[in-house]
């Protein structure tokens, strides 16, 4: 790793003299002449160290490592200064400063502490690479999903979650927008700061305006303190608008001057304030039809429309029912301290050909039931929700796509198993295949041992 240091000094001899040294060492190096010049290089990015002189016409040392020290903290700061300024340096060392040096310079002493400065610079910047990846991670585990729509969603929220751009995430109720709002919160440079959620519909037109906005004592009856609003809670951080399509027009106007001004004033208020505010939104409307019907604003839809991740429903990505299936499963078995070891056959593939047009949500509440319904180590079809099984279901399997051949002949067997009632000689003329190769099968798959496959594949989810 070549780092870059930068060197402040209205002393030309100085400035190139310590450059020329510092390059002999191996590191890049940038020279600035006044405090204004360094801070500017510095405000550029690229810059690990400084060394600046304390006394400077115009902006000095001292305000240069104070404005390094707030503005970008981790960058380390060695001060120079004459011998007769040794009270100078020890107030900069108070300030922040890392190491000092006085006039004339020991080159050797520079380089040690040079060295050693940036070594704790190395670290720092490999333990926020660290964090960075870990809070990547972290921001995908509640999402699964291996199917190729979700891979791009994944990609596009990698993209558009550490920029200021706004984002609308449009999907079916139950596919899972706020988890894919939550991703770009933890995956972007606020994900320490605030993350309001505003669950627009399930608030009135008058209450939606004092909830994101804020009002002051006496704006409206009942009204009798002041009160901040989801905006200026959310300042430095993000807000998530859920459901943005349910809002009136004169939110929607004043939600327009935050996009655009990033300025707005509470319900009776006179008092403009200011926010800086990462706007996520979501809806399951159509905004575009919206719009024809003069519903919805067409530059308030352009503006949230910055970045758009469009989230399939569930019947559109079946690959990925065995993961979620998996997921659920072994999440409500221990919440409900149950001992049961999977799904069988004829249940799984009523699961896999029902259509779910609640999408996740209704996938997960179905999972939920079948297993507090569930009195035998196995979930089987009577255990499934009203509505689940088909008409002819009993007789069918279906295999879903994204599926090794192996794990689709495994599928087979079981429901042929399950059918024949355990009966392989039966099942082995059903599949054309001798005893001894069914009987090979069932071990090679474990089919005996009454492990799921969606259970033990959690691991691999949790990977």
């Amino acid at each position: 790793m070549q780092f870059t240091i930068l060197i402040i000094d209205d002393e030309k001899n100085i400035r190139e003299g310590l450059a020329e040294a510092l390059e002999l060492d191996g590191y890049k190096t940038k020279t600035a002449a006044t405090g204004k010049e360094g801070l500017g290089l510095v405000g550029l990015g690229d810059i690990d160290l400084v060394i600046t002189d304390l006394r400077m016409d115009g902006i000095s040392g001292e305000e240069v490592l104070k404005r390094i020290v707030t503005e970008t903290p981790g960058i380390p700061v060695i001060v120079l200064t004459g011998h007769g300024s040794i009270d100078s340096a020890v107030d900069a060392m108070r300030n922040g400063a890392y190491d000092f040096l006085t006039k004339p310079l020991n080159l050797d002493r520079l380089s040690l502490i040079v060295k050693r400065a940036l070594q704790g610079r190395e670290l720092a910047i490999r333990h926020h690479q660290l964090e960075d990846e870990l809070a990547g991670k972290r921001a995908f585990e509640s999402i699964i999903g291996k199917s190729a729509e979700m891979q791009r969603i994944f990609e596009m929220v990698r993209r558009a979650a550490d920029t200021k751009a706004s984002v609308l995430i449009t999907g079916e109720s139950g596919v899972g927008k706020e988890l894919i709002a939550n991703a770009l919160h933890n995956l972007s440079s606020r994900r320490d700061k605030p993350f309001i959620k505003v669950h627009c519909a399930a608030l009135s037109e008058t209450l939606l305006e004092s909830e994101l906005f804020g009002h002051e004592k006496g704006a409206f009856t009942g009204a009798s303190a002041r009160k901040r609003g989801r905006f200026e809670l959310a300042n430095t951080g993000t807000i998530f608008l859920d459901e943005i399509g349910e809002i009136n027009q004169n939110v929607q106007i004043k939600i327009l001057r935050v996009l655009q001004d990033k300025k707005f004033e509470r319900v009776g208020g006179e008092e403009t304030l200011e926010v800086d505010v990462r706007i996520i939104a979501a809806t399951n409307r159509d905004l575009l039809q919206e719009i024809q019907e003069k519903r919805f604003r067409e530059d308030l839809y352009y503006r949230l429309n910055v970045v758009h991740i469009h989230v399939p429903p569930l019947r559109e990505r079946k690959e990925d029912l065995p993961l979620l299936i998996a997921a659920f499963l072994a999440e409500f078995v221990k919440e409900n301290g149950k001992q049961i070891k999977g799904i069988d056959s004829r249940a799984r593939a009523a699961l896999y050909k029902y259509n779910w047009p609640g999408n996740i949500r209704q996938l997960r509440n179905c999972i939920e039931s079948a297993v507090v319904m569930c009195a035998s180590s196995e979930i089987t079809c009577d255990d499934l929700p009203p509505g689940i099984i088909g008409d002819g279901e009993a007789n069918t399997v279906s295999v879903p796509l994204g599926i090794t051949m192996a794990e689709a002949e495994k599928i087979l067997i079981q429901a042929n198993l399950f059918a024949n009632r355990g009966n392989k000689s039966k099942t082995a003329d059903i599949l054309g295949i001798g005893r001894k190769t069914l009987h090979r099968k069932i071990e090679e798959y474990s089919i005996t041992d009454d492990k799921n496959p969606e259970i033990a594949s959690q691991e691999t989810i949790a990977e």
